[in-house]
């Protein structure tokens, strides 16, 4: 399966390279042709994970509207969330419109990467004085051209692992903060210039929490069949619920995501979120 998925993905980076003649008449057109192929791509994934291979999306928390643009705030734990979010982007009918704010290095990759690149994706080299024009011209953009977003991030910066929260926790007691076990802490400059930067666009803020019963796979053991069941708990925030300043929206974050933590030690000791 993982084998035809990615061929097929490459037949759509071909689709997306002959949606070019379209970009000097219309952008509109344009940007319709690609979330369209996004969509088939993604949604092909996500069949294939649940009814194919029969792996159980259980949802849990608040009811996520369809067609309602927001910005998405997820654990990373291994590259097998990604393929779970689709289940999601479907079911809210946003699977095309879903932006990903990923490393520089991602555009470079055939299949996923170059797809990205059609999709109006943020690429990002981890250094701010060099992503901040980037990030807040893409942002305007979305504004003047009205375009649909699921804006998805991952604030921890890196997937979950055993050394990258060791380094995490003497951080924590360096500076007086709570330590967490089951994530990292979150970096907040994207975050909150994605608030700042969206206010009017976006309607909500997504806090998604993703649980593996048994242990976090890989991406091929996701596609290989060797998981049936995921867990994913959503809490559902207004955006004009969030604070307004850099260094609320920085503590806000901080906050989350010491609630996933303890949201995350509940689901391993009861195995479910709720």
């Amino acid at each position: 399966m993982s084998v035809g998925l990615f061929i097929l993905l490459l037949c759509c980076n071909f689709l997306q390279l002959v949606t070019l003649v379209l970009l000097p008449f219309s952008r509109k057109v344009f940007r319709k042709a690609n979330r369209e192929i996004a969509n088939f791509w993604w949604g092909s994934a996500s069949f294939c994970l649940e009814r194919l291979q029969g792996i159980r999306i259980h949802f849990s928390g608040d009811t996520v509207p369809k067609q309602e643009n927001a910005l998405l705030v997820i654990n990373h734990q291994s590259m097998a969330d990604i393929p779970i979010l689709f289940g999601l982007g479907h079911r809210a009918s946003r699977l095309g419109d879903m932006k990903w704010i990923a490393k520089d290095m991602l555009k470079y990759v055939p299949g996923a990467g170059w797809g990205m690149l059609f999709l109006d994706c943020i690429f990002v080299k981890r250094q701010w004085h060099l992503d901040q024009v980037n990030i807040n011209r893409t942002f305007h953009k979305f504004f003047q051209e009205n375009i649909p977003i699921w804006l998805t991030t991952f604030p921890e910066g890196t997937r979950f692992h055993a050394r990258k929260l060791l380094s995490s926790q003497l951080f924590s007691r360096k500076h007086g903060l709570p330590e967490s076990r089951y994530v990292l802490i979150p970096r907040t400059k994207g975050f909150v210039a994605s608030v700042q930067g969206l206010r009017g666009h976006i309607v909500a803020v997504y806090d998604i929490t993703i649980g593996f019963p048994d242990r976090v796979p890989s991406l091929l053991e996701l596609a290989t069949g060797k998981v049936t069941d995921v867990y994913l708990h959503v809490r559902r925030f207004e955006i004009t619920s969030l604070p307004m300043s850099e260094a609320e929206l920085s503590e806000w974050l901080r906050r989350i995501f010491l609630e996933k933590d303890q949201l995350l030690s509940h689901f391993h000791a009861a195995g479910q979120f709720v």
